[in-house]
């Protein structure tokens, strides 16, 4: 039980801690489209999310693949950005199926991106030891329970700003995806390989 409660923390605050901001942001990007009217769409992308980033630690835990971490920084900052693009040219059809669909490709296949920045982190925690998918699903329990806290606070200020203080949806998304793409185009940069 110790164990268990250890990874699922571990996974927990790995994502809540605020140099872990690239997770929160693209969570934040992906869950602004939506409202407490599409819980059950936002819980299969926090789920599709999980899985994504389940399957790329599972094959780098057990040395199927390794990326450079240049490359997955890299590549995060672009999945950050390209689904706070995203929103913003879609900002009139949010709850249309169309977008519902591309978010779960989105989360889905860019949680495989954002498994691989888990890696090495996750390596460092079980070290040598032998028994790795036990504790790696622990893991992926906490970061999902991190996932649903963030996606709750910004459905939570959604509702805040667009009953209490009338913003529209379409500002509401178009405001929070440009703030998103403020504080990820400083990081792409940063993480500019070549």
């Amino acid at each position: 039980m110790d164990n268990f409660i250890f990874f699922l923390k571990q996974g927990l605050f790995h994502v809540l801690d605020w140099n872990a901001y690239d997770h929160i942001l693209f969570l934040i990007a992906l869950a602004v489209v939506y409202d407490f009217q599409h819980l059950k769409k936002v819980f299969w992308l926090i789920t599709s999310f999980t899985i994504g980033h389940t399957l790329t630690l599972i094959l780098a835990s057990y040395h199927v693949i390794s990326v450079s971490t240049k490359w997955v920084e890299f590549l995060i900052a672009v999945t950050i950005l390209i689904t706070a693009l995203a929103n913003i040219f879609y900002a009139k059809n949010t709850t249309k199926q169309t977008k519902t669909n591309i978010n779960l490709v989105f989360a889905l296949f860019f949680g495989l991106i954002h498994g691989l920045g888990f890696s090495g982190y996750f390596k460092m925690l079980i070290g040598s030891s032998h028994s790795k998918l036990i504790p790696l699903l622990e893991f992926a329990l906490g970061i999902e329970l991190a996932q649903v806290i963030i996606v709750s606070l910004v459905l939570i200020l959604g509702f805040i700003f667009q009953s209490i203080f009338r913003f529209s949806k379409r500002d509401w998304i178009l405001v929070i995806s440009a703030v998103v793409i403020g504080v990820v185009l400083p990081i792409l940069k940063r993480n500019i390989f070549w």
